[in-house]
């Protein structure tokens, strides 16, 4: 059976405004909602669950347009409707209160659930959030050329024109510690899955939301009313060691876990580094009840 065939059979589809969702649920334990990043899927979690089951219940998702989950060319790709996903999700398993780990496009989703909170209008309570390597701060977000073409006029052709050998030389770019050939192409078939290329002009369009939203998103995390803890590969060239100095200026008493010698993809790259700074940070707070 393939990485594939194993992550599918462990989750279950639900549909959510019409659309057919990838879900999952592992482990026992404090709930933990994980968030993953563009233009993968929550494959990407896939070590971090070997390491963390034992501790917490995982839920993981494929957001809209993304992985196994459905990729209409009309959908609703805006962070807010993606962030109505991921509390769909919570509700899905019954989940009133959870943390929250999230990578890359997933911190913005979880930086607009974070704005919800604040405002009184989210449908859960985050009780901790923890975020990886990411565009937290939009102006020090360093994309690669493929996302600003892909973002441009250009970017339906573009997103035809990718195949898997320039998605995986652009992935060994991002990442400092080799990525496994099966792991990569186990990415690339999770972007193939429902013509998911032809999307991607679309899901880009996060890039231009950060900007957008800085003042409610990058707010949220200057006045986080819980515990947040950034874990960040520095060598990074997207949001690396030069997101982690800005997010200290603009974030009083800044929790941040440097990883020297890793990239864009901590929780493959580095899963037992991340694991255990996880679990140091949660550590530090027991919730009441699961759920």
């Amino acid at each position: 059976m393939s990485i594939i065939d194993d992550w599918a059979a462990g989750g279950e589809l639900i549909t959510w405004r019409g659309q057919q969702i990838y879900v999952r649920a592992v482990g026992s334990g404090d709930p933990v909602l994980l968030i993953h990043g563009f233009p993968t899927s929550s494959l990407d979690w896939h070590l971090l669950e070997d390491l963390l089951a034992d501790r917490f219940r995982l839920i993981s998702f494929d957001l809209l347009g993304f992985g196994l989950s459905d990729k209409p060319l009309a959908g609703d790709y805006r962070i807010a409707a993606q962030a109505d996903l991921a509390q769909a999700v919570l509700a899905h398993f019954g989940i009133r209160r959870c943390r929250v780990l999230a990578h890359d496009y997933g911190d913005t989703v979880a930086q607009e659930l974070l704005a919800r909170q604040i405002d009184g209008s989210a449908t859960f309570a985050m009780q901790q959030l923890c975020l990886l390597n990411g565009g937290l701060i939009p102006e020090c977000h360093r994309p690669r050329l493929i996302q600003k073409l892909l973002a441009s006029p250009l970017g339906p052709l573009i997103a035809r024109l990718t195949n898997y050998s320039r998605f995986a030389a652009s992935m060994r770019k991002i990442c400092t510690r080799p990525l496994a050939e099966t792991e990569l192409e186990s990415m690339w078939a999770l972007i193939e899955h429902h013509d998911g290329r032809r999307v991607m002009p679309k899901l880009i369009g996060y890039m231009a939301q950060r900007r957008l939203h800085r003042e409610r998103w990058v707010g949220a995390l200057q006045r986080a009313p819980l515990p947040v803890r950034v874990i960040n590969g520095s060598d990074d060239p997207i949001s690396g060691a030069h997101l982690v100095r800005r997010y200290r200026e603009l974030v009083a008493g800044a929790d941040v876990i440097e990883l020297a010698g890793v990239g864009h993809y901590p929780q493959i790259e580095a899963p037992a580094e991340v694991a255990r700074s996880f679990v140091e940070f949660a550590a530090g707070l027991e919730l009441d009840a699961p759920g």
